[in-house]
């Protein structure tokens, strides 16, 4: 049965992976690399940021260059959204429809706990969260299941009784992986590029909570 939620951020909450890409080619300018919309889509969506430079790079980024080229990158990106947080369409009327049925929600993020809290405080939903993992929480990142198992842990939760909102391949796989159910947030990719869900939604419009619970009962 239903008895919690938990949000990926990026494509999720908030479509903040247009501000990602402005912010990655601006980093990525400056080392004369251009990568296109097409490369990000492929290499960057859903990754975390050690698998996205050492990609693009050309050779492993590890330790403390990566924290280094991490926080430049990720400064761009919160100085370039900082003005611009909004959420996916309905994702606020709904969100607080899961706190109206109580149920215990959580984000667990591939992003850096900065990012985490500049779009979870403007939205003002920080208090309402049982459970914020974000890059540092774990060894081990997407499609490995780490961050939803502990997000489960957090909320004293078992895994199979939580439901998550994933939009990325690693991200759907990893709750898959955590033996969780899962709702492909449509926003960066089609139904064709996720392994399947079992309900997908364009934006969080017209979506309620039964839907959600009927989920558990097939």
């Amino acid at each position: 049965m239903l008895q919690a939620v938990i949000f990926d951020m990026d494509g999720v909450i908030c479509h903040t992976n247009p501000f990602h890409s402005i912010a990655f080619q601006e980093f990525f300018a400056k080392r004369d690399l251009y990568p296109t919309e097409e490369e990000f889509k492929d290499h960057m969506y859903g990754k975390n940021n050690s698998y996205i430079l050492s990609h693009f790079l050309g050779r492993t980024v590890e330790g403390e260059e990566l924290a280094k080229l991490e926080d430049e990158k990720e400064s761009l990106f919160r100085e370039i959204y900082k003005s611009k947080v909004e959420p996916i369409s309905g994702f606020l009327p709904f969100f607080h429809d899961l706190k109206k049925e109580s149920l215990p929600t959580a984000v667990g993020t591939s992003a850096p706990m900065a990012n985490m809290e500049l779009i979870i405080d403007k939205l003002g939903i920080q208090s309402h969260m049982e459970s914020m993992l974000a890059s540092e929480d774990v060894r081990k990142h997407k499609p490995d299941p780490e961050v939803y198992l502990k997000s489960a842990q957090n909320m004293g939760v078992a895994p199979e009784n939580c439901l998550v909102f994933e939009d990325s391949y690693s991200g759907v796989s990893a709750a898959l992986n955590a033996g969780m159910k899962v709702i492909g947030v449509l926003s960066s990719h089609t139904k064709e590029e996720l392994p399947p869900c079992n309900l997908y939604i364009t934006s969080y419009e017209g979506l309620e909570i039964p839907q959600l619970h009927s989920l558990f009962n097939k």
